[in-house]
């Protein structure tokens, strides 16, 4: 992601369908938005992608917990053709697992975010938990379901069988 790209993920960010999933629900402000990718392009355990196949876009970002293991996240702009998260999540993936050889990536879900839970077990990753009313929205407590995919898993589904 480069600082031309942040005015199209702000725009994607703020759509009320992508905002409900997020643990951070409030509509983002611009000088907020500058802020955390100024912060985020500082710091070297944090990779931002901007996805681009075939007419889709969508965002990602890798945040290194430590040298082995990272957390992600991902989000997809209006209009995105179907099976566009796919994609997103085995570039992402691929690039964590190829090119920064992590053992393992690890993401979360609001309990209510089928489309996001579903994603997760389509591309191998296995739930690890499950942290009840965890997540305070503003509103209410929610739950947010923890999954995991280790560097193994993703060559047994994804490289294993295209060799």
């Amino acid at each position: 992601m480069r600082r031309e790209d942040l005015s199209s993920v702000l725009e994607w960010r703020n759509r009320p369908e992508v905002r409900s999933c997020m643990l951070t629900q409030h509509e983002i402000r611009w000088d907020e938005h500058c802020a955390w990718f100024e912060r985020a392009s500082r710091d070297p355990r944090k990779r931002l992608f901007i996805f681009e196949q075939e007419g889709s876009l969508g965002f990602a970002h890798l945040s290194c917990i430590n040298a082995t293991v990272a957390e992600w996240g991902f989000y997809l702009a209006a209009g995105a053709k179907k099976g566009a998260g796919t994609l997103l999540g085995l570039a992402t993936l691929r690039y964590a697992f190829e090119e920064l050889a992590l053992h393992k990536v690890a993401g979360q879900a609001l309990a209510d975010n089928s489309r996001s839970i579903a994603l997760h077990h389509k591309l191998g990753f296995r739930r690890e938990g499950e942290l009840r009313d965890h997540h305070f929205d503003g509103e209410q407590h929610c739950t947010l379901i923890c999954f995991g995919l280790l560097q193994q898993e993703w060559y047994e589904k994804w490289v294993g069988q295209n060799e």
